[in-house]
């Protein structure tokens, strides 16, 4: 793996707001799911978290966070921002939505900020790594340097792949 000396806008806005964090770039690699970024990154996947944003009624739409090893329950995720239901939004409509193509989105830089909820699994680490905003790059950081520039919720929102 390449050192990674090329900045995304994520990981400028993290230094904006003085966010401790170690940025991880796997762009020299062919990995695509989670689980390879864990693999690649030497990284337990239940510490790499994917962003998936969903819709719900009246034009809602939420952000998740999630361990990459997990599904998103949208049972359990409904439940969690007062929803009947919730759906997962199409790809090709994330980029307008987000600012962030399939593959590459993060919680931190969107177009505008969603109610985000990290899977409660999250506080059994120090650190959690996700998507620096683009593809072959992830960020680290801790759960409360995040709380510095992204308002979350934590709660149990998945289910065993």
């Amino acid at each position: 793996m390449k050192k990674n000396t090329e900045k995304t806008n994520v990981m400028r806005l993290l230094e904006q707001k003085k966010i401790h964090y170690t940025s991880h770039c796997y762009a020299d690699t062919s990995v695509v799911s989670g689980v390879e970024v864990a693999e690649v990154l030497h990284r337990n996947p239940a510490q790499v978290f994917k962003t998936l944003v969903t819709a719900g009624g009246l034009s809602s739409n939420y952000v998740f966070m999630l361990p990459c090893d997990k599904e998103l329950d949208l049972k359990k995720a409904a439940k969690a921002v007062g929803e009947k239901s919730i759906g997962m939004i199409k790809s090709k409509d994330l980029l307008g939505l987000t600012g962030y193509v399939h593959g590459g989105c993060s919680p931190v830089g969107m177009k505008k900020q969603f109610r985000t909820v990290i899977d409660v699994s999250a506080e059994n680490f120090d650190t959690i790594l996700f998507s620096g905003g683009r593809i072959g790059y992830q960020v680290e950081t801790s759960l409360e340097e995040l709380k510095k520039i992204l308002r979350f919720e934590v709660g149990d929102i998945t289910s065993e792949v």
